[in-house]
């Protein structure tokens, strides 16, 4: 009797168990829950004006790092909090970028396989938990102006043979997606600045002073000094002390100050921006001198300010004459320490650049200063009245290159300084 008992109970929970799987497997499924093709990903982002801020990260395989750029609408200006507050020139390439990420829509599933991203280039680049070195995508996270978020991506690799389509997903999610999408955010600073650095072009300047010397610091002296003036007369360059510029050479050279760009740049102490700002110019505290000495730059004792790799100057037909000092090398990386709190002077150690071998490629300090003089204007304006725009001009170059080491490309640095056997024939 008692095995019958236990065979009934048996059969009895065996029936329950297959009615339950029968109803499970019979329950009406939300065709959404498994397929969202076509659906939009961010349906609440419809006005691309709304995101005051960016952030894009990239990852460089290369060196197995991330590299942040954000960039914020502060106190009604544009600024890339990532390079110490920079200015960013940012509202219409933001825009147009908001603009191509509002209507993305999930056009087709690839994946639901987390052992896919690396495949398809989707992991996230901050994933800590993710050991893979490879396959890692950029991340695009736009906010509104109360920080919440308007769209996040992971961006991943083009999609093969569908051109338009990158492979996409959204942090957090394992399913990988195929997106139309021209979306271009961009993680390189030099995409987010103004680019016309010094205001100027090729067809203005009149004079040009190459002065080559270094600086032995242990010594304290001026070494291998060479002077290099050229002028501008009746359209055509010649070089003080006889002999004319190659013509690639000084090309090289005019289309090198016309077209200078930067790479990278690392705020000044806050007591050196101000002394900059006015016609007395640079006063001897100790933070500064420190933080000119870790960049290449000296004053002497005359107030003189030298580099450590020489300089040169450009007298312009607007009445301006420019001064770019080169200093240190600087290091590889793209965005230099992390900015001090914002308020508060850079730390005399922040920026101090890592050692790095010298060649071609390396990225070097300029230290740039500019004034005004009537006179020089007068003589470059051929007997007419000078223009007048040197003098506004030349306040707003002052306030914006008093408050920054430029950072340029080894390229421009060689081009900028060429020897007299180079480039005098």
């Amino acid at each position: 009797m008692k095995e019958l008992l236990k065979t009934f109970l048996f059969c009895l929970v065996a029936a329950l168990l297959v009615a339950a799987a029968l109803r499970f497997d019979n329950a009406p499924q939300s065709p959404q829950a498994l397929n969202d093709e076509g659906q939009l990903f961010y349906p609440a982002f419809t006005d691309p004006q709304a995101p005051k801020m960016m952030e894009v990260i990239d990852y460089d395989e290369a060196t197995a790092t991330a590299r942040p750029l954000k960039v914020e609408f502060r106190r009604n200006r544009w600024v890339i909090p990532s390079h110490f507050g920079y200015p960013a020139d940012a509202e219409q390439r933001l825009a147009s970028t908001a603009a191509a990420l509002i209507d993305l829509r999930k056009d087709a599933i690839v994946s639901d396989r987390a052992d896919d991203h690396a495949r398809f280039g989707v992991i996230d680049p901050l994933d800590a938990k993710v050991s893979s070195l490879v396959g890692r995508g950029k991340r695009v996270t736009l906010r509104d102006a109360s920080n919440a978020t308007l769209a996040d991506f992971v961006i991943g690799k083009p999609v093969e043979a569908k051109a338009g389509f990158r492979y996409l997903r959204l942090p957090g999610q394992r399913r990988t997606y195929a997106v139309k999408t021209d979306a271009d955010a961009s993680a390189r600073f030099q995409d987010w600045i103004e680019t016309d650095l010094l205001k100027l072009s090729a067809a203005d300047i009149r004079k040009i002073g190459i002065r080559l010397y270094s600086i032995n610091e242990t010594f304290g002296l001026v070494e291998n000094r060479e002077t290099i003036v050229l002028t501008r007369e009746d359209g055509k360059w010649i070089a003080e002390g006889g002999g004319s510029p190659k013509k690639s050479k000084m090309d090289g050279l005019l289309q090198a100050l016309d077209s200078l760009r930067i790479v990278d740049v690392q705020a000044k102490p806050l007591g050196l921006s101000q002394d900059l700002k006015t016609p007395e110019g640079i006063r001897l505290s100790p933070d500064s001198i420190l933080s000119l000495r870790q960049k290449g730059f000296f004053v002497t004792p005359r107030g003189q300010l030298l580099s450590n790799e020489g300089e040169v100057t450009v007298e312009t037909a607007n009445g301006l004459l420019y001064s770019l000092r080169f200093g240190e090398v600087a290091s590889g990386g793209t965005t230099g320490p992390a900015p001090p709190p914002e308020g508060q002077k850079e730390t005399p150690a922040a920026g101090k650049p890592a050692s790095q071998p010298k060649g071609e490629g390396e990225r070097r300090y300029l230290f740039i200063t500019v004034g005004y003089n009537e006179e020089r204007a007068e003589k470059y304006s051929g007997g007419l009245p000078a223009s007048g725009r040197g003098p506004t001009l030349e306040r707003e170059l002052r306030n914006r290159f008093a408050d920054w080491y430029y950072i340029i490309s080894g390229a421009d640095f060689q081009k900028l300084r060429p020897s007299r056997k180079d480039l005098i024939q």
